[in-house]
């Protein structure tokens, strides 16, 4: 109750600051039934949640219950057979039976289940195997000799014969829908290489908790740790063709096997299903990841070598706080950078922004464009001569029309002749000393676009963690969260992929941003970031979230207030730009999963979907 009351708080206080902002609460009558809406949740709870928690073990129950998204199944034409590679080592013969006959259940019957038992000695183990002995679906081989993890796996994909193999451990289980989803998704594309899928735990009890809806493939977080894990379904010539597991990898072994994998091919489909069930039981890295500390540096060896091979310069460092990889890439030489900072007056907030720069800032080779939009106080132009005397690496740029954000970018970013362009607010202060070397080791990456950061209110309350489509038009994530949460697999710790980052802190290559040509001066005010970013990744680029680097955003002091009708109007037009221009990609945000709430950040609607519209 009482967190229930400070977050309602928090959310009436930026509600109350919101409406004033944007209409000085002479609210339209077309719009009350939108913030009545709004109210109406953001007093939720003094009635019913509206939304679930899905790491709340009753709560997810419920959705299962309640929401969980059924299969339809229907005949398929392609039936490629399926090699179902289950590497066995004294397993409590329970948990393994359920584990087989949850493969020998499945609805799609095209399969095979290759077991290999890594030289057992838990005569309850052996017993089960030899109950399974005479199963023409089943081959099983015995090792005369313990060889651990990798080599049991990869005598189990010998004797397979399917065009893809699944990957499962040998006390796991899988719904009956699940080998008929990966097939039905082959169905629609033949040239996918590897199918993944959503997943959860099985605990102590054998009830479902702790799911992880994964979004659809994105490299940056896949090298912040082995996100996509389970269900696993890959082409087999694949697999063959990279040597299979790598003995030295136990623990990380899957991991090693998906980086390696993933760099022949790009043909990378996920299911937003849980299609698989990992069981907890003590001292498995399902059940606490520091039973297994050497998965952790066994997968940090994992990526060094991933980096090697790809030719990429950096280091692996494991996160402080939660069991996650960040990669600090080396600058190539040393690019040139400008940082774009738009101002109009208020002297003193743009002093705090530069003078934290040139304080702080490790790099070298750099510049700051100050564009001028309008001001007219003489304590803002005594600021402008004081800085231009002070570094060579100082400049102004007038640009006296009305205020149109992109516009004021794009004239000085035209204007320049820097490999990297960051965007910056003048109302953000420096924390990070080496940001411009992480972020440029971001940005030289060939398949990212736009980097963006954490930012920070004063009160070390997160206001940008990312940003997410489809909440409304875009949403940052995670916004009024503590400083130092680790969150949900390390949201706020490691780097993760999202469709946008917030222009107040952006870095991307000059050369990219003239590809997509910049920022599109019809968005004056709004969303010209989002849409910035969702060109660059209508491209193919992938935008990044780095949270190792921090700033504090003091938050849209030099432009003002949406107070008028004209920027109201405004307002409301950059909004039917971005719902008609970018529809598909707002209503399906790629790092989003699908199952989670479209009204607030990683949460479950109780009430099903369908079941609304009727509503």
């Amino acid at each position: 109750m009482i967190k229930a009351i400070r977050n309602s708080s928090i959310n009436i206080y930026r509600g109350t600051k919101s409406l004033w902002r944007k209409h000085h609460f002479l609210i339209p009558p077309r719009l009350w039934k939108k913030y009545t809406r709004s109210f109406l949740r953001i007093i939720a709870f003094w009635r019913k949640e509206p939304y679930l928690n899905p790491f709340n073990k009753k709560e997810y129950l419920f959705w299962i219950k309640n929401s969980e998204e059924k299969t339809n199944y229907t005949t398929l034409k392609y039936r490629p057979l399926i090699s179902v590679l289950i590497p066995v080592y004294n397993v409590d013969g329970k948990y393994l039976k359920e584990c087989l006959e949850s493969v020998l259940t499945q609805k799609y019957d095209n399969f095979e289940i290759c077991i290999v038992d890594d030289a057992s000695t838990n005569k309850d183990t052996l017993t089960t195997l030899k109950l399974y002995e005479g199963n023409k679906k089943i081959k099983i081989k015995y090792r005369k000799k313990n060889g651990h993890i990798s080599r049991a796996t990869n005598d189990a994909l010998k004797i397979a014969k399917g065009e893809y193999v699944a990957l499962m451990d040998n006390d796991d289980v899988i719904p009956e829908n699940a080998l008929y989803e990966v097939v039905k998704a082959l169905n629609e594309d033949k040239k996918i290489d590897m199918v993944y899928t959503d997943e959860d735990k099985l605990d102590l009890d054998g009830r479902r908790c702790d799911p992880n809806f994964k979004s659809d493939w994105a490299p940056d977080s896949f090298l912040s740790s082995n996100y996509i894990s389970h269900l696993g379904v890959l082409r087999k010539t694949i697999v063959d063709e990279i040597g299979g597991f790598r003995v030295g990898y136990e623990g990380a072994q899957d991991y090693d096997l998906y980086l390696r994998f993933s760099e022949k091919t790009d043909r990378i489909h996920h299911i937003p299903k849980i299609l698989y069930h990992w069981r907890k039981i003590p001292g498995s890295t399902s059940m606490e990841i520091d039973n297994k500390n050497y998965a952790l540096e066994r997968g940090k060896q994992a990526l060094e070598d991933a980096l090697k091979r790809r030719g990429i310069r950096g280091e692996v460092c494991i996160a402080n706080d939660c069991p996650y990889y960040y990669i600090e890439y080396d600058v190539v030489k040393t690019p040139k950078v400008s940082i774009i900072i738009p101002t109009r007056d208020l002297a003193d907030i743009t002093r705090k922004c530069i003078s934290s720069i040139y304080k702080k800032t490790t790099y070298q080779n750099f510049e700051v464009i100050l564009v001028n939009n309008n001001s007219k106080d003489d304590k803002t132009f005594k600021l402008f001569n004081e800085y231009k005397e002070k570094y060579n690496n100082f400049r102004v740029f007038d640009a006296n029309f009305e205020f149109n954000y992109a516009r004021i970018n794009n004239l000085a970013a035209n204007n320049t002749d820097s490999d990297y362009i960051v965007l910056l607010n003048n109302d953000m202060e420096l924390i990070t000393p080496n940001w411009l070397e992480i972020m440029i080791g971001y940005a030289e990456q060939k398949h990212i676009g736009a980097v963006g950061v954490k930012l920070l209110y004063p009160d070390d309350t997160v206001q940008h963690g990312g940003v997410i489509t489809g909440l409304g038009i875009a949403s940052h994530a995670f916004t009024g969260k503590p400083r130092n949460a680790v969150l949900w697999g390390g949201r706020l710790s490691v780097p993760y992929n999202y469709s946008a980052v917030t222009a107040a802190c952006l870095m991307v290559s000059k050369a990219k941003w003239d590809e997509v040509d910049g920022l599109n001066e019809k968005l004056k005010v709004a969303y010209n970031d989002v849409d910035f970013c969702l060109k660059l990744l209508d491209k193919g680029y992938y935008n990044v979230f780095v949270p190792m680097v921090e700033l504090y955003h003091y938050e849209s002091k030099s432009r003002g207030l949406d107070d008028t009708p004209e920027k109201k109007r405004r307002f409301d037009s950059e909004q039917d730009y971005m719902r008609k221009k970018w529809k598909k990609q707002i209503e399906n945000d790629k790092f989003y999963n699908k199952n989670f709430t479209k009204q607030t950040w990683y949460r479950l609607d109780k009430v099903r979907k369908n079941d609304k519209k009727t509503k």
